[in-house]
């Protein structure tokens, strides 16, 4: 029996990809709506709630990276890309673009299964309750301010402008300033990784990190430093 407040829709130009996606998801319990391009995903994504958007990068009329940013515009509804391209630029476009997870072409089904559950137990209603019951103090570094509240981040009193996984991955490292953490340490803390992780996901999003720190204030990047062998550790800058 489907669960109509656990929809999904796959927005895909391969009927294959989609009913397989389909046949995988009914057993799981959810209700699944299809778009073969993007035009008609796009309005399906913007017309219709769904509580998991699972959608193709490559699309015929809009593409995957303009649905994404329009649906971001308006909602925050979990997306989940699925691609041919294994392009770092391209994951991190999609990532700055809102996406919560990416996945190269060709795929296991269950793997895709298996990433909705993760994303949805933590964007869940509960566990929304429970991050807001943590304490939120802001973090304040000398002349790095970070804001758990606003989830905001500043600079020497310049806002940085950085996607969901950026600044989680910037709070975590900050807040525990001094103690190394490993790639596969950060990949669990901030995509509450799996055993399908791609740990290279963490090394590209520090480098757009680093990067942006570093056009808000020169040099401001190396704060995150790199530990050979081991991961990263972030340097208050005292």
């Amino acid at each position: 029996m489907f669960n109509h407040e656990a929809n999904i829709l796959i927005v895909d130009d391969e009927a294959p990809i989609r009913q397989l996606l389909r046949l995988y998801l009914n057993k799981e319990g959810f209700y699944v709506d299809e778009a073969e391009d993007g035009v008609s995903g796009l309005k399906m994504a913007l017309h219709k709630t769904y509580r998991f958007i699972v959608l193709d990068n490559m699309l015929p009329g809009i593409s995957g990276l303009d649905i994404c940013k329009k649906i971001r515009a308006v909602q925050e509804t979990p997306i989940l890309f699925l691609s041919a391209s294994d392009s770092e630029y391209d994951k991190l476009d999609c990532f700055e673009a809102g996406a919560d997870d990416y996945v190269t072409k060709p795929f296991s089904p269950r793997e895709i299964v298996h990433r909705i559950h993760g994303i949805l137990s933590r964007t869940s209603k509960e566990a929304y309750q429970k991050r807001r019951n943590l304490p939120t103090a802001p973090i304040i570094l000398n002349d790095l301010v970070i804001d758990p509240d606003a989830r905001s981040v500043s600079l020497n009193k310049v806002k940085l402008n950085l996607t969901m996984k950026e600044y989680d991955l910037l709070f975590v490292l900050s807040s525990n300033h001094g103690t190394p953490f490993s790639l596969e340490e950060l990949y669990k803390k901030v995509w509450k990784g799996n055993s399908f992780g791609d740990f290279r996901t963490v090394v590209t999003h520090i480098k757009r990190l680093r990067e942006k720190l570093n056009q808000t204030q020169a040099y401001s990047g190396k704060r995150i430093q790199t530990i050979w062998g081991v991961g990263y550790i972030f340097n208050d800058g005292s």
